[in-house]
């Protein structure tokens, strides 16, 4: 397989979006190559087709660009360093006819003495200027220290601000959430910006003063410097581009690889690995995919021995006809031996520089795409913000109308998720209100448009006579509450994972209690290493991590601290016993008669026997409405479908009768269906049922 694959990736293609041949592990494993298809990857032909000439031609807007983040962030700091580069560079061009001079002095005619002596005050000079400039270098560095860290800070708190002010509706949409998740890089690219900058900054005043120096002793000097840089430069672009193009191509393979690593230590994957034999597919499977891997550095290695080679033959040969250009200047006396050794000092100078100039320019344009992807996200991300502001919420909030509204995801197939949903919940008064169905029917949905996550695609939203378009979402999204089956775990204490929900406003020890109570997480918390102090996260040291039950607990506890006069209730019992849940849909119904109004989503309809109004979906359509009762009467409605077939999981199955059609031991234990019921959940019909 290695060697199909080496010579698939052997020979580099012309088309760097040319498709190339899979490898056997990629196919069976994952179904085909694996391709990153998100975020940075889109820049893949950017960097193949920067060049020396395309590169220059950036040098202005890519060095004016991490100058203008670095204003931003510290005006004063920005002009330390670049008035530091600036008279660091004046030092290097001082310092190259500071050597012209003292050579000069050193081999004119006379005694030696003499030439020392007159050498002496150049010497001193130079130190100075040598001195001046490391100075210089320092407070360069001293300045440019701390600047990146705030660039770094302002850009990604920029780009923070909008990734959270966005509306729901963007994050779902493909092509923005694409943007979202390449210009995460742009903080810290904005931050490499700097020191790429002020090197390019450096290597090209040092390269200017080189320049100047050779022009002045001899006009010929100079191309014959940019004659011996220049496949140098060549060569470092064509490598650079070269590893760029194979990381891109292959950064997913590495990926899949590493995952393959990470599944023969994982703690869930441990049981069928051992169980069902696994481990040595998996190994195989590894040592063929990083087999691969190796045969493409082992390519990119000969590419570049060969490209680096030409490239040091060129700038040999070039090496060579710039000193023998001296020797003949030198030969006709064009040229005095002072400063032809000055020539040779400016032209390795030169030569260092132009060199790290290329480096550093291939640097910067690369973080320099991050950082446009950050100023386009800031860009597009203004008209996709929540407004700020608008009317107050009725108080008391009496009811919210849903009125032939339709919602459809964005980035999605573009079928409507609800279909001309019309409904009435009332929210002046306490109640259990139950949005039931089949998964997919719409519920979910519903729920986050009435807590104002979304908006609607047609129809209106009202609260109490105001459209939800002309009210402060920022009030709805205070008016509710919620407590998903998968609700967030926060990788913190157990105290701010229940207090999260509040932090508009200090902790309130006497609410905290009330939540752990109304929760019943007292002996869990009290059982932890630190208490509330205890991290709920094993990715750091001393962490400890709470069964899918337990947090399930800490997601009730949460809401209840938040204190809303809306509780969203998303299938809150998924990851509770029978005992457990019974007792949390006895607080549901408890809080609705203190005056909260719970909005219960389930698909279980033994959930839903004490609430007050339920409305059944299918299909994004809303099919029925009235209380349980009403519900279950209707034989023909399709809540009593569900109804009567999700109990029909908890009926015992009949034995076959014996051949003289007596009764049997199965039919006696048929018959009482509520006795079986009760053992499956223990308080009442169908507790516990979910199958469906």
């Amino acid at each position: 397989m290695s060697g199909r694959r080496g010579a698939a990736r052997g020979a580099e293609p012309t088309d760097p979006d040319s498709p190339e041949e899979v490898s056997e592990s990629e196919r069976e494993l994952f179904g085909g190559q694996l391709v990153y298809d998100t975020s940075w990857a889109q820049h893949e032909s950017d960097r193949y087709q920067l060049n020396l000439r395309a590169m220059l031609r950036a040098l202005p807007r890519l060095v004016g660009g991490a100058v203008g983040l670095a204003w931003r962030a510290d005006r004063a700091a920005t002009t330390r360093v670049a008035v530091a580069e600036l008279l660091r560079g004046v030092c290097q061009a001082l310092g190259l006819l500071g050597v012209n001079w003292l050579l000069t002095r050193l081999l004119a005619g006379g005694e030696i003495t003499d030439r020392l002596r007159d050498a002496l005050p150049v010497a001193v000079l130079l130190g100075l200027v040598a001195g001046l400039g490391a100075v210089c270098g320092a407070l360069s560095t001293l300045a440019a220290g701390p600047l990146e860290p705030k660039v770094e800070r302002v850009a990604r708190e920029r780009y923070l601000e909008r990734a959270y002010q966005v509306e729901m509706a963007a994050m779902e949409d493909d092509d923005f959430h694409r943007l979202l998740e390449s210009a995460q890089y742009g903080a810290s690219s904005a931050r490499r910006m700097i020191p790429h900058s002020v090197a390019v900054v450096g290597s090209l005043l040092s390269l200017v003063a080189a320049g100047a120096v050779l022009t002045a002793l001899h006009p010929v000097l100079l191309p014959m410097l940019v004659a011996i840089v220049l496949p140098r430069a060549w060569a470092t672009l064509s490598v650079s581009r070269r590893r760029y193009r194979s990381f891109h191509r292959w950064v997913q393979h590495s990926r899949g690889a590493a995952m393959l690593s990470r599944l023969m230590t994982d703690t869930d994957a441990a049981p069928e690995i051992r169980v069902h034999g696994i481990g040595p597919y998996i190994l195989r499977h590894f040592r063929g995919m990083s087999v691969s891997q190796e045969a493409e550095q082992a390519r990119l290695a000969r590419l570049a021995a060969r490209t680096e080679l030409l490239a040091a033959v060129c700038t040999g040969l070039f090496t060579l006809a710039t000193y023998l250009l001296l020797a003949g200047l030198l030969w006709s006396g064009v040229m005095a031996l002072a400063a032809a050794g000055t020539a040779v000092l400016a032209i390795r100078t030169g030569t260092g520089n132009l060199d790290g100039l290329v480096r550093q320019l291939n640097y910067l344009h690369e973080e320099s795409l991050y950082v446009g992807d950050l100023d386009r996200l800031l860009a597009e991300s203004e008209d996709r913000r929540i407004p700020r502001g608008g009317r107050r919420l009725p108080d008391p909030v009496r009811c919210v109308e849903f009125d032939r509204v339709s919602f459809a995801y964005p980035g999605g197939d573009g079928e409507p998720v609800l279909r001309e949903v019309s409904l009435r919940l009332p929210t002046d008064r306490g109640a259990v209100v139950a949005l039931v169905g089949e998964n997919g029917s719409g519920k979910s949905t519903l729920a986050k448009l009435l807590c104002g996550l979304y908006l609607p695609d047609g129809g209106t939203i009202r609260w109490d006579g105001v459209e939800v378009t002309e009210l402060d979402r920022q009030e709805i999204f205070d008016y509710c509450a919620i407590v998903h089956q998968d609700h967030y775990r926060w990788p913190m204490t157990a105290r701010v994972n229940t207090t999260i929900s509040r932090t508009d406003r200090p902790v309130d020890e006497r609410r905290l209690a009330g939540a752990a109570a109304h929760a019943g997480i007292e002996r869990l918390v009290a059982e932890l290493p630190k208490g509330w102090a205890t991290l709920l996260s094993r990715t750091f040291r001393g962490g400890h991590q709470l069964s899918g039950g337990q947090w399930q607990r800490i997601g009730i506890a949460r809401a209840h601290y938040r204190d809303a006069p809306l509780l969203v209730v998303d299938e809150p019992t998924a990851a509770l016993d029978a005992k457990a849940e019974a007792r949390v849909f006895d607080q549901i119904r408890a809080l609705a008669d203190r005056g909260q109004t719970i909005v219960l989503i389930t698909h279980r309809m033994a959930s839903v026997r004490h609430a007050d109004q339920v409305h059944v979906l299918h299909q994004g359509r809303l099919v029925e409405s009235g209380s349980p009762e009403e519900l279950l009467a209707d034989e023909d409605g399709h809540y009593r479908a569900l109804h009567d077939l999700q109990a029909a999981q908890f009926r015992p199955v009949p034995a076959p009768r014996p051949a003289d059609g007596g009764p049997t031991a199965g039919d006696e234990a048929a018959a009482p269906v509520d006795s079986g019921r009760q053992e499956s959940g223990g308080g009442g019909e169908l507790t516990g049922a979910g199958a469906g």
